[in-house]
């Protein structure tokens, strides 16, 4: 089988965030996956300990070079990236991306530009930032950060609808970048809800969904890898994004409905296989 996706994120043991949330909905939705990770750690920071350690820019790279060497890039549309955890990742990360164009001039480029939020605030280091802006964002043909990510992108804090879209309208001048901005709350947003916001090209779509009571960590990740394979499968971006914002809100509530506080990928694989649109308006 031809690999059509290269996702480079972290790995957890425990839970599911980076490669351990996206990878799944994409395998589900019959692509193949070579995953490439960031990190190795027990579980994501949120518990009271963690083991493991962020990988070694140098293992990471060799990493790339096998995929390379494979002749993978040539057999994948996409390349998806997460979180980092060093610059030098960043880097490393930044370099297989401009000669992955070269091998392949076709395959698309998608950053979750993975820094923070506004529950946590920013939780990578500043030189992760640094690398991210100046290095991995003016790269990509898609982006997927969330309103707090994309103040910290524009160096801004946009609050309100005229304040998101001209932050993103400044991005889409530099490369004429797509985006997609997650979690995005508006004083016109509908109570009660969270939105996702579309920019493709001059169309600007805002795409309201249930605000449920639990944030797990990794949404955003499981979001970018339904995304990307709603994209692999030939469907718009607003219509990719519809269907992966319904998808993480039906494994978010059966989640609650478990009384679980982590997402349960394993007991909800029937949720991620088709397209649904429904509770997106």
């Amino acid at each position: 089988m031809a690999t059509s996706i290269i996702s480079i994120q972290s790995q957890v043991v425990h839970g599911h965030v980076g490669n351990s949330a996206a990878v799944l909905p994409m395998q589900t939705r019959g692509l193949n996956v070579a995953a490439v990770p960031t990190t190795l750690l027990s579980n994501h920071p949120g518990f009271e300990t963690m083991r493991g350690r962020v990988l070694e820019s140098e293992l990471v790279g060799d990493l790339l070079r096998g995929v390379e060497e494979r002749g993978l890039v040539e057999t994948s549309r996409y390349i998806v990236s997460g979180y980092l955890g060093s610059r030098a990742n960043g880097e490393v990360v930044a370099a297989f991306v401009k000669r992955a164009r070269q091998l392949n001039p076709h395959i698309t480029y998608i950053c979750d530009p993975v820094m923070g939020d506004s529950n946590l605030g920013v939780f990578v280091a500043d030189q992760v930032i640094e690398c991210l802006l100046d290095h991995l964002v003016p790269l990509a043909d898609l982006l997927t950060p969330n309103q707090f990510e994309i103040g910290l992108i524009t160096q801004s804090q946009p609050r309100s609808w005229h304040e998101l879209e001209t932050g993103a309208t400044r991005i889409q001048a530099f490369r004429g970048a797509r985006l997609v901005i997650t979690g995005c709350a508006f004083p016109d947003t509908p109570d009660g809800s969270l939105e996702n916001v579309v920019f493709d090209g001059e169309t600007r779509t805002r795409l309201a969904s249930p605000r449920l009571p639990i944030v797990p960590v990794g949404t955003g990740d499981l979001f970018t890898g339904l995304l990307t394979a709603n994209l692999a499968h030939g469907h718009a971006l607003v219509e990719a994004t519809r269907d992966a914002a319904s998808v993480v809100l039906d494994v978010l509530g059966r989640t609650i409905a478990e009384g679980e506080h982590e997402m349960q990928l394993g007991s909800v694989i029937d949720a991620l296989l088709s397209m649904r649109t429904e509770n997106i308006q």
